[in-house]
């Protein structure tokens, strides 16, 4: 995965929602993590993998991978509020089912908010690569979504969504 592309993408479409909303990456730190939550939930929302109660098919798997991605997005932002810039993230070892691995990103998340170290930020971010292999993205499934999201996420600004 091209890492270092995504991260530069990623600071320009920060830099251009910060300058049109006049806020700076300091403030926004903990939106980001409760937004990165609630992109979560909306990613495991549409695989239904904890819907016990449901025979309903999980959604297409076009709209698992922008869920994911939206994810992605702000994983990706929260590294570059706190100066990460990685080039390699290693997959983190899983042996569980899609609702323990949420579960786990949720607590790594938390403790990530908390914590702020860039081994913290590389849990989450391995395990966010982890769902990735879990839900069948390959790394060119998710570049190409992230670049198109990207681009849509620009396009929103110019619309002021």
């Amino acid at each position: 995965m091209k890492w270092t592309e995504l991260y530069s993408m990623q600071a320009d479409l920060d830099h251009y929602i910060q300058t049109n909303h006049q806020v700076s990456s300091d403030q926004l730190f903990d939106h980001k993590i409760l937004a990165l939550f609630v992109e979560l939930g909306e990613l495991a929302n549409e695989t239904r993998c904890f819907k016990y109660w449901s025979v309903k098919e999980p959604s297409p798997k076009e709209t698992i991978l922008e869920e994911y991605v939206d994810g992605l997005h702000f994983i990706i932002s929260l590294g570059l509020d706190s100066r990460f810039k990685v080039e390699h993230v290693d997959h983190m070892p899983f042996n569980g089912d899609l609702t323990d691995l949420f579960n786990q990103l949720y607590r790594a998340i938390d403790y990530f908010r908390d914590d702020r170290s860039q081994a913290s930020y590389l849990t989450v971010f391995g395990l966010f690569l982890t769902l990735a292999d879990q839900l069948g993205f390959s790394d060119h499934e998710i570049q190409a979504a992230y670049l198109e999201k990207n681009k849509v996420n620009f396009q929103r600004q110019d619309e002021h969504y």
